[in-house]
């Protein structure tokens, strides 16, 4: 019996010691598991951040030269063609213009021959084509936009759905150009039919390198299928947009012959596509969102096609010249009628640029620069008067494709994985059948993600973002040299961490947690002191040479790098991406209004030196821009 006492003693010090092993196993999972979330909310944190500052600069950019049309007549004949309005050409007019007749389609042409009306065929054979890198002709592009453009004429503002006619409905959000993505969800829902319907919710196109074939492929089937295929307009269906963000590049690097032609056309297209849709009466559907003052009957009655932007200013506090017509009129647009070119320019831009928050109330949006944040009082209200249940929404990358807000009446779906990198994010498309009850379908397109673990991919994804943030850091070195110069009154070359964090916020404006960051981007310190000047060299940014321009010039010049090749594309009216000197020396002095910094003439004419290499007269528009690129020396070195 002793014997007995003895192996129960035995066992019970193993049990204990085992479990006392087991709770400090777990203890350290869930504290290795803590700080990988933590590294992946900062990761998403940064890529979100520079996400909107981007948008803040290109929305401020399209304030100020709505300003210049209206103010300053030297510059109406450089940039009026893209607010369209010398075009006074009647609709049969614009036909001939975009008339592919006089296109021949040379006999070893191997890719895909259109014949209208289109078939379900044809669509189905146009996404296998697409699949396997072919290029649709440009007489068949022009031909199948040009009949787009007259469907879309004679649809209505607001798409009406219904499931009645079928089992489910599909919604897909965000593509961006990720043709991959579209792919994906036709191979595990199946392709548009009459027994499979879908919405797709806006922003087709730019980031991505395939937005010209997404949007092919989505005409294609809404002229097979005209009352199974709904397409809502987002806020990247913009020329001015896709000059900034790459599609306007990519058509003219996939049709440099027509190129011009099929962006007009689109730019007409994006012009008409609906703005909303309604599906069974209970359920909206809209790209951006809603505002206190949102109203689907006077939605239905904007002439949508005519609405410029430039006539409806997205934010006034980063756009002085702008104050008369400030973005807080949105809350006194005549609800009678919307005759007013401004007051149906910022109807549809809260549709297209809103986004939810938590507190309830409707404020401008200051993150993206346009539209509004709405709470959860502005959609109880508008669903109680419009007699819905729910709003689905894009326009924001989720982490797992879709996320609730608002008491589960706001559903946000973003069907662009991999947005701010491989293994970034997952997209996600809903069903809804008669029951409206939202049934979802997350994945990730690229097989790059599958064989890594999750600490694997936020490894990934936190490389990336960090690259980014510290080429951010790099170009604004002279103003947190300043801010830092300012703090450190001794000039010892020491700040401490919490001086560091604070300045660098003040200078950058991300809203980022940079003292949790700062293990990151911070190599050492001296009893906790920063060396502020050797921080700078361990960023390990290399600049180009441009030894004859000042440190700050070179700064400005890299930190508005998109918004200076946006204006360059606006100056390259024939689009053929060469600009003559007298331009560039335009597109400078546009530059230096907009930012209210004088960039001189001796200026001009040393980048004009630099970056003619070739002494033809002429600036290269993407020769200049890989002038002006900052380089990682880390990875240059390996």
């Amino acid at each position: 019996m002793g014997c007995g006492v003895t192996k129960t003693s035995e066992f019970n010090r193993k049990f204990d010691k085992a479990m006392k092993a087991a709770v400090l196993i777990q203890r350290w999972y869930r504290q290795y598991a803590a700080r990988m979330e933590v590294r992946r909310r900062y990761t998403w944190n940064i890529f979100q951040s520079m996400e909107y500052a981007d948008l803040q600069d290109q929305i401020k950019l399209y304030n100020f030269l709505g300003y210049l049309m209206d103010n300053f007549t030297p510059s109406r004949n450089l940039i009026s063609h893209i607010f369209r309005e010398n075009e006074v050409c009647r609709d049969a007019e614009w036909e001939r213009y975009f008339s592919y007749n006089n296109i021949t389609v040379p006999d070893i042409y191997s890719g895909p021959r259109l014949t209208f009306p289109l078939d379900m065929d044809q669509a189905a054979h146009l996404v296998e084509a697409f699949k396997n890198k072919q290029q649709l002709h440009s007489r068949y592009v022009l031909q199948l936009l040009l009949e787009t453009w007259k469907l879309l004429r004679v649809l209505p503002n607001i798409n009406r759905v219904s499931t009645c006619h079928s089992k489910e409905i599909t919604i897909c959000g965000d593509l961006h150009g990720q043709l991959e993505d579209l792919l994906l969800i036709f191979y595990k829902n199946g392709m548009p039919s009459l027994e499979k319907p879908y919405v797709f919710n806006g922003d087709y196109v730019d980031r991505g390198k395939d937005s010209i074939e997404i949007l092919l492929i989505l005409f294609a089937f809404l002229l097979v299928f005209p009352g199974d295929v709904y397409l809502n307009r987002g806020n990247h269906e913009d020329h001015i947009i896709n000059l900034r963000y790459g599609f306007t590049k990519e058509v003219l690097n996939k049709y440099k012959l027509h190129g011009k032609r099929i962006l007009k056309l689109l730019q007409k297209i994006f012009s008409w596509l609906p703005l909303v849709t309604v599906i069974d009466q209970r359920v909206l559907i809209v790209h951006g969102g809603i505002s206190d003052t949102t109203d689907l009957a006077l939605i239905a009655r904007v002439d949508r096609h005519r609405v410029i932007f430039k006539d409806a200013p997205f934010k006034t506090s980063q756009a002085p010249w702008l104050g008369h017509l400030g973005r807080s009129s949105r809350f006194a647009v005549d609800k009678q009628s919307l005759a007013c070119p401004a007051s149906a320019s910022l109807t549809i831009l809260d549709l297209l640029w809103s986004d939810p928050m938590s507190q309830d109330g409707c404020i401008p949006n200051e993150v993206r620069g346009g539209g509004c944040y709405w709470g959860p009082d502005v959609t109880e209200g508008f669903l109680n008067r419009h007699n819905l249940q729910l709003i689905i929404r894009s326009h924001e990358c989720k982490q797992d494709g879709y996320e609730f807000c608002h008491n589960r009446k706001v559903l946000t779906l973003f069907s662009a994985s991999n947005y701010y990198e491989v293994g970034s994010n997952r997209g996600a498309f809903v069903r809804l059948g008669p029951d409206l009850v939202p049934y979802f379908v997350q994945y990730q397109a690229t097989s790059m993600t599958r064989g890594l673990s999750f600490p694997q991919n936020v490894k990934r994804t936190e490389h990336t973002a960090l690259k980014v943030l510290r080429e951010q850091l790099f170009v604004h070195k002279s103003d947190l040299l300043s801010a830092f110069q300012e703090i450190d009154k001794e000039n010892t070359g020491l700040i401490c961490l919490n001086d560091w964090a604070s300045a660098i916020e003040r200078v950058l404006h991300l809203d980022l947690p940079w003292r949790v960051l700062h293990p990151q981007l911070v190599s050492s310190t001296t009893d906790g002191k920063l060396d502020y000047h050797g921080w700078f060299r361990d960023l390990a940014l290399k600049k180009p040479s441009s030894e004859h321009i000042e440190q700050t010039m070179l700064e400005t010049l890299y930190r508005h790098r998109s918004t200076l090749e946006t204006i360059f594309r606006i100056v390259d009216t024939d689009n053929s991406g060469l600009i003559t000197f007298e331009d560039f020396r335009q597109t400078l002095k546009l530059l230096s209004a907009y930012l209210k910094m004088e960039i001189s003439d001796e200026v001009i004419n040393e980048l004009v030196i630099s970056t003619d290499t070739n002494n033809d007269g002429s600036i290269d528009i993407d020769e200049f821009m890989e002038a002006f690129r900052l380089v990682d020396k880390k990875l240059k070195q390996q």
